[in-house]
């Protein structure tokens, strides 16, 4: 084991692919023992592909990349300015409540960024927002996206450690919202220091809300179908996806009447892209999981932490506390795949509800994309925007810290996480 960790750390240094660092740090324990054949990382790969849940991937990625081309994001966007346009630094809300409300459509952070870094971003910096500010708030209100269904990061969590995909998707509506309000809260402190005017001259009257919420009917009702469906078991959480798929499909091309075939196909070009660089990582991290199973570090790691603490909070914050650590050097996709089946045997034997500490466990690790060394929301959308890092840095350091003040009362306050799945599904 010493010695995959010591690969492991050259390659991650190396800046080498995150799944082959897996891999090939993971291959290297086989070799170092040969009473280990080697056909067990095959098998393994091959098997982590088997799955009826891990069907919902590909399905709600497709979805997601079907309602970027179809005209919902614009008229999401329209959605939010009416909402918030007036409030004071009205363009950074549109941003944050955006963002709120694409979390039910894309269920990725990074493609939100990258959305509106291209959308927003460039009409915030000549409205007078700095280049840093405008970064900050595109990438860390991506994060909202990751909490709010159909979240792919709860689809994996779910998947790995085989808890209730459903609950997962209901448990996040509440702290999603309560984000954005935190986020919003903090636009407001600056948008007040630094004089950011309104984007609209006056309040929306009822007739503008209703009339703009009727028009974005069709995206404001997809994550309720999908909850609705799923609670009633009308379909599992993998055909939620085929159900999304279809459901783009016949909102953009005979409903919006802005699918066209060529964007069709540029929607599955990049589902491709993005489900190889998933499943790559997938099967990579089946093969580490095995090593870490072998070794019983969760057995080791739980001895460990019994001696710091016994009480289920306590260990909470100190796991978020490596979490955030680790989200700095790792994509989510490979925190998920490679800590849950640490963390949650620990917190489970501690009391600790999974789906509690799933949604805790993807906002914690999902923040690490937008936040230094390595995040990849973090060099997304400075690169779109053309904005150092450093002033990226400096300006989101308000969000970050308005993020882990809400995940420190949703670890004390569980109940703000469990009562609306519970309502749903049943305690």
């Amino acid at each position: 084991m010493v010695v995959v960790s010591i690969a492991f750390l050259i390659l991650l240094i190396l800046n080498v692919p995150l799944a082959f660092t897996i891999g090939i740090s993971s291959i290297l324990f086989f070799i170092g023992n040969p009473d280990l054949p080697l056909t067990i990382p095959v098998t393994n790969m091959v098997a982590s592909t088997q799955s009826f849940p891990l069907l919902a991937v590909p399905f709600f990625v497709l979805a997601g990349n079907l309602m970027n081309v179809c005209g919902i994001t614009e008229r999401l966007m329209k959605y939010a300015s009416v909402l918030t346009g007036h409030m004071k630094g009205g363009l950074a809300h549109v941003n944050i409540v955006l963002s709120t409300l694409m979390g039910g459509i894309s269920g990725s952070a990074a493609s939100d960024a990258a959305m509106e870094a291209r959308i927003l971003g460039p009409t915030m910096i000549q409205k007078g927002y700095s280049k840093g500010y405008t970064a900050a708030v595109t990438g860390l209100s991506s994060l909202i996206v990751a909490t709010i269904p159909p979240g792919i990061g709860l689809i994996l969590f779910g998947y790995v450690g085989e808890v209730s995909i459903g609950k997962l998707f209901v448990a996040g509506i509440v702290p999603g919202v309560l984000m954005a309000i935190f986020m919003m809260a903090v636009a407001s402190i600056v948008a007040r220091k630094r004089g950011y005017q309104p984007e609209r001259a006056k309040r929306p009257s009822l007739k503008e809300i209703l009339d703009s919420t009727w028009e974005n009917i069709y995206a404001l009702m997809f994550p309720l179908i999908l909850i609705v469906g799923i609670r009633f078991g009308i379909f599992t959480p993998s055909e939620a996806g085929a159900f999304a798929v279809v459901y783009a499909f016949v909102i953009g091309k005979f409903i919006y009447r802005e699918l066209t075939w060529e964007k069709f196909f540029e929607a599955l070009y990049q589902t491709a892209i993005d489900n190889g660089i998933i499943m790559l990582i997938i099967i990579c991290s089946s093969i580490f999981g095995y090593v870490i199973i072998i070794n019983r570090a969760p057995q080791t790691i739980a001895m460990f932490l019994s001696y710091i603490t016994t009480n289920p909070t306590l260990l909470l914050l100190i796991i978020l506390g490596f979490l955030f650590i680790a989200g700095m050097f790792m994509e989510p996709t490979v925190n998920t795949l490679l800590l849950t089946p640490i963390f949650l045997p620990i917190v489970r034997a501690a009391g600790v509800d999974p789906v509690h500490f799933g949604i805790l466990m993807m906002t914690m690790i999902t923040m690490g994309s937008m936040t230094p060394p390595v995040g990849v929301v973090l060099y997304t959308v400075c690169a779109l925007l053309d904005c150092p890092t450093d002033e990226y840095i400096k300006e989101s350091i308000p969000f970050v810290l308005s993020v882990i003040f809400l995940l420190i009362i949703l670890t004390f306050f569980p109940q703000l996480v469990l009562f609306l799945p519970n309502l749903v599904f049943g305690s």
